[in-house]
């Protein structure tokens, strides 16, 4: 793993960016991208929306899933429309289901229960895979999906916001298969 502030990879070489195998996003950025920057910053709008155009996983976990909320593009990638949050709610003890066992992130799994940060927003579209339910009145219903974006793997979590959710082992898994999944190695 290579982590790099999305500032640093959009100033980086086409040669280095096209040898990572996914991008995994966790920022909430708000402001749309735009290549009108100084010339040392690359050109982040121009960069972003190369994704896809390869095999490269893109990973989106949680904050990420509310980056860029104007940008017709960033729906596309996530699967979702009108991605806005409507609360948060930290520390929320959540149930997730598993509602496809054969998806191959989740296959042998079970249902568990966990503590993170929930959102009140739009469920994932229903052309997206959703392999992950929950109930919990306080979060989206769809809070695990995959799709493809173009030639790319997309692996959506809408989990993942700090140390009580990272020590989840159920978690740990779902985010590793998640990334293998993306790049195709699962």
């Amino acid at each position: 793993a290579y982590i790099q502030h999305t500032d640093e990879f959009v100033s980086e070489p086409l040669d280095v960016r096209d040898s990572y195998d996914v991008f995994v996003f966790y920022s909430m950025f708000h402001d749309t991208p735009t290549d009108d920057v100084p010339w040392y910053a690359g050109k982040p709008k121009t960069t972003l929306e190369r994704l896809g155009e390869t095999k490269q996983g893109i990973v989106l976990i949680h904050h990420a899933l509310l980056a860029y909320p104007d940008w017709p593009m960033w729906d596309e990638i996530a699967g979702m429309k009108a991605r806005m949050m409507r609360s948060y709610h930290p520390d929320e003890r959540v149930r997730l289901d598993v509602s496809d066992p054969q998806h191959p992130i989740i296959k042998g799994m079970t249902s568990w229960e966990m503590i993170d940060e929930t959102y009140v927003m739009p469920d994932a579209a229903p052309d997206n895979h959703i392999f992950l339910t929950t109930q919990h009145p306080l979060c989206m219903k769809t809070p695990g999906w995959t799709r493809q974006y173009k030639q790319a793997r997309v692996f959506c979590f809408q989990s993942g916001h700090g140390h009580a959710t990272y020590a989840d082992p159920n978690f740990q898994t779902v985010l590793q298969r998640g990334i293998e999944w993306s790049t195709g190695r699962i």
